[in-house]
């Protein structure tokens, strides 16, 4: 008997996800799927990604549905369209062999031909919290047959803002159901929701709560913030057979990354918010079928990301909140597979790695940015081995065989391994011919920070503190303000460093360099019908580091140069009236109108 079945799962999803190779259930499901299948109880599962979760909740769920009686009997929530429409594809596979009707509904879509999917049936409905709102708001879902409602990466959806969608939709199905939220982290924010919405639940923790799957090796590699790109560069090349995502905090740094690794040759592509829905299952699509070796994405987009034989994540700069450090990583070592997870860090950024170790209970291994030669000589054994196992196709290369052996005959057999070693990688050797050591420490060469990277009372000559008039009164959060000031300005988020974020004003750490670009910017456009000011603002005294006067300091004590920027908004700018919070009390107040080869 399979597994799944004596675990309660019927014989019509066991026969669907035996076609899936399912033959034995991870932890969380073979702790799960027993209490869930026909319970009556509440139910909190936290578990890693990659742990086997949408299979923890989905079968029992789609096990109670009864597939006689054509109404919706469950609805699933998940903080992506991308997720969704994962989760339901899932869901199609495992019920391949019932008469289950699975329909997902998310933003991006044309909301009426999913109204049109909903008004010919769906007894399971998976959807994203907006989308759902405004269908529930249009009357399209009847929800007095729901039994089941299912919290997918709850966490996420909350850093999301989705607190107050999640409230609406709860309160619009039946009193009497069962809510099972799965969750990586248990913020306050989900143990109010277990609390409000959930009586006596079940709990089940997989792994130690906030841990990291143990098949994820942790490294970090030191480097200056201008040296960023070239280090990631570099890493890449050193793992020739790399298939990887690359996370970056915003949408402006993942476009620019992704568009500079194409330029340089390297087979990459973005994945963000601002893509339409088309272009988005496109780059998906391409990645999926391995037409992409590397993947740029932010945290936002990257959910739903469930892709197997992920070899490597890459952080370029750690994220804003460092729970999401466990959704990136997750990405990785998945279905029982080990993966590599990397930092790519500041000189500032010692703190920032030491609190996320302490909270995923792993430590952290230091590597050093590879070489330039033990790069090229990583390539070249690569391609060498792959040489040897070509597979040679007779059939197809014989017509042409008499001429290649002509023109090639005056070759000794050392001239020719010469010249293909030589075709190959002459590119790779001219790039890394002046070999730059890219490796800083904690601190920096020439920093006079602490290594903890937290806090510092010296200043730095080499950057300048900026004023701006907008905070927390505007509306603003860190990933909001980033957006304003590089939706309205030639500034990408990776040039921005330190902010801390108050009621009616914020400060900004940035190069000299930047300081001029940014204060030439002041007065030139409004937020929220208020001109935005920029001034250099008197240097720091002393202290700092973790929450400045309430601002949020999520770059572990700034840096020269910002390791990416801000990260997604959550809510953003949503436009409400502005509140002037006063001037801030500091500041001078003049107003100031493959190089490498392409493998493919």
């Amino acid at each position: 008997m399979n597994p799944f079945q004596e675990l309660g799962v019927s014989e019509n999803l066991v026969k669907g996800i035996e076609e899936l190779g399912f033959d034995k259930p991870t932890e969380i499901q073979e702790k799960a799927i027993p209490e869930l299948i026909g319970g009556t109880r509440d139910f909190v599962g936290l578990a890693q990604t990659g742990t086997g979760k949408t299979a923890a909740f989905g079968l029992p769920l789609l096990h109670n549905v009864d597939d006689s009686i054509l109404k919706t009997q469950a609805l699933v929530l998940a903080p992506t369209r991308e997720l969704g429409v994962q989760i339901a594809k899932d869901f199609e596979k495992y019920c391949k062999y019932t008469k289950t009707k699975v329909v997902a509904v998310y933003g991006g879509a044309s909301i009426e031909g999913q109204i049109k999917l909903l008004k010919r049936g769906a007894h399971v409905i998976v959807a994203t919290p907006g989308r759902l709102l405004d269908l529930l708001n249009r009357r399209v879902i009847v929800t007095d047959g729901i039994k089941q409602v299912v919290l997918d990466e709850a966490d996420e959806m909350l850093n999301m803002g989705f607190q107050q969608d999640i409230d609406s939709i709860i309160a619009a199905t039946p009193e009497k159901k069962n809510v099972w939220l799965f969750s990586a982290t248990m913020p306050a924010e989900v143990q109010r929701i277990s609390a409000n919405y959930m009586v006596d639940p079940f709990k089940i923790t997989v792994g130690r709560q906030n841990s990291s799957n143990a098949n994820i090796e942790h490294q970090y590699y030191i480097t200056s913030a201008r040296n960023r790109y070239p280090a990631l560069k570099r890493i890449v090349d050193f793992y020739p057979d790399i298939f990887g995502v690359v996370f970056c905090k915003t949408k402006r740094d993942t476009q620019e990354i992704a568009e500079k690794l194409i330029k340089d040759g390297y087979n990459a592509d973005a994945l963000h918010g601002d893509l339409s829905q088309a272009q988005r299952d496109k780059v998906m699509g391409r990645y999926r079928d391995r037409n992409l070796q590397l993947l740029i994405a932010t945290d936002v987009a990257a959910r739903g990301i469930d892709v197997s034989d992920v070899t490597h994540v890459i952080n370029y700069g750690l994220p804003q909140d460092v729970e999401n450090y466990t959704h990136r990583s997750g990405r990785t070592a998945r279905a029982g597979k080990k993966g590599v997870s990397i930092c790519i860090l500041d000189q500032k950024d010692g703190g920032r790695i030491r609190q996320i170790e302490r909270l995923i209970n792993t430590k952290f291994e230091h590597m050093t940015i590879p070489s330039g030669e033990s790069v090229i000589e990583k390539q070249f054994f690569n391609f060498v081995a792959d040489l040897k196992n070509t597979e040679v196709d007779e059939s197809a290369i014989s017509a042409f065989l008499p001429v290649i052996e002509s023109e090639l005959a005056e070759l000794s057999k050392e001239d020719l391994i010469r010249k293909i070693a030589s075709s190959e990688f002459n590119n790779l050797l001219q790039y890394y011919k002046v070999d730059r050591d890219l490796n800083e420490t904690f601190g920096g060469k020439n920093s006079r920070d602490r290594e903890s990277g937290e806090r510092g009372g010296r200043s730095n000559p080499d950057e300048k503190r900026i004023f701006v008039n907008l905070g927390r009164n505007n509306d603003l959060d860190v990933g909001g303000l980033i957006r304003v000031i590089c939706d309205n300005t030639n500034l990408s988020g990776t040039e921005l460093g330190r902010i801390d974020l108050f009621d009616g004003y914020s400060f900004i750490q940035v190069d000299n360099t930047v300081a001029e670009k940014i204060v030439a910017e002041s007065g030139a456009f409004e937020h929220d019908n208020r001109e935005v000011r920029f001034e250099v603002a008197s240097p720091r005294s002393g202290g700092g580091g973790g929450r400045s006067g309430g601002g949020r300091n999520f770059r572990g004590g700034g840096s020269r140069k910002p390791n990416g920027g801000g990260g997604f908004n959550r809510g953003g700018s949503r436009g409400g009236q502005s509140r002037d919070g006063g001037s801030a009390p500091t500041g001078d107040r003049d107003r100031k109108p493959r190089r490498r080869f392409n493998r493919d």
